[in-house]
């Protein structure tokens, strides 16, 4: 892949570059980390957004317990507590 060049604020440079150094990076291989990581972030909100939908439709919560069960009876499952 080719490399390009990023025009930018030099105080924003210096302390990406202080970042990066930080992690024993270079500062394009910090970016590209960083890059990564906010698509990684993104995705995860859009799966919470989804997953928080599903949830609120009508008949999920029901549907779910019939295939996996439902919640645990906490009376069988928690730990005997001391007096």
């Amino acid at each position: 892949m080719a490399d390009t060049s990023v025009r930018m604020n030099t105080n924003t440079r210096d302390r990406l570059a202080a970042l990066a150094k930080e992690r024993g990076l270079s500062l394009a291989a910090y970016l590209d980390d960083l890059s990564r990581q906010e698509e990684h972030q993104a995705l995860l909100g859009h799966a919470t957004a989804s997953f928080d939908a599903a949830v609120d439709r009508p008949g999920f919560q029901e549907a779910f317990d019939d295939r996996f069960g439902g919640l645990p009876d906490p009376a069988r499952d928690s730990a005997p507590r001391a007096a």
